[in-house]
């Protein structure tokens, strides 16, 4: 696909301290794509992105990649706790959970592919580092949410994505739920910080916790959101260690 950019200068960003290494995916949440490309161009507001792709598959260009954008707010990925500083991020229009939250278009969605790989093609971006909003802020963020198709993205081999066999869910039992407390708790909650989470290891399935399981759901397991680890939750978060791993050690030898 051949990308056509047009620039849309924001004045909200600064200085970057190192190259970007992570890519964040957010959707607007707002109602409407001009109000979501005014605010995000609005010096009062302090927010912007380095890229939009509305509906139809047009882009903006708002922020240049060198440059360090607005967009990601406080959280963490992999330890990483400035990730506007470690990241590019691309806004993509659509209402959001709190204005009508719909399917993305076809259009969009082959647009953020081809912008994906176009910047990845610039920076190195491991797959396990392309994560959406809610990966890195679970207790204040939903973007670009369960709708948006993060397998699809991964079949053009932009991010991570793991489907267990039956049998392998089978095998991890009941499920864990908030108020659970034990060593399953504690297995779970280390496994996603290892994958990049900001929850760390703990004995007791809290409000974090669960919080950091819906957002796990949110990417990798969205046929179901309710913040409860059964064992397709666990058994998909066992498989993408595993890639992750594997594209680490990739990395290494590279």
């Amino acid at each position: 696909m051949s990308l056509t950019i047009v620039e849309a200068p924001s004045p909200n960003f600064d200085a970057r301290r190192a190259p970007p290494d992570m890519l964040v995916l957010h959707y607007t949440g707002m109602k409407t794509a001009e109000e979501a490309v005014a605010r995000l161009r609005d010096p009062e507001a302090r927010v912007s992105s380095h890229y939009v792709v509305d509906e139809d598959g047009s882009i903006l260009r708002l922020v240049p990649e060198e440059r360090r954008a607005w967009h990601a707010g406080k959280g963490v990925w992999q330890g990483e706790t400035d990730c506007n500083a470690a990241s590019v991020g691309i806004e993509i229009v659509n209402p959001g959970h709190e204005w009508g939250y719909r399917d993305f278009p076809e259009a969009q969605i082959a647009a953020v592919i081809a912008l994906v790989g176009d910047v990845r093609s610039r920076w190195s971006i491991p797959d396990v580092r392309i994560i959406g909003h809610s990966d890195l802020a679970p207790d204040r963020k939903q973007d670009p949410g369960e709708r948006f198709p993060w397998k699809r993205l991964a079949e053009a081999h932009h991010g991570l994505w793991f489907e267990p066999a039956m049998e392998r869910v089978a095998a991890l039992g009941a499920p864990l739920s908030p108020g659970d407390e034990g060593i399953g708790v504690t297995v779970l909650s280390a496994g996603l910080h290892r994958l990049g989470y900001g929850v760390t290891a703990r004995t007791t399935y809290d409000e974090e916790l669960r919080l950091t399981v819906e957002a796990f759901q949110r990417h990798w397991r969205p046929a179901a959101v309710d913040g409860i680890a059964d064992g397709e939750t666990r058994a998909r978060l066992v498989g993408l260690l595993q890639l992750a791993s594997a594209e680490s050690v990739t990395g290494v030898l590279n």
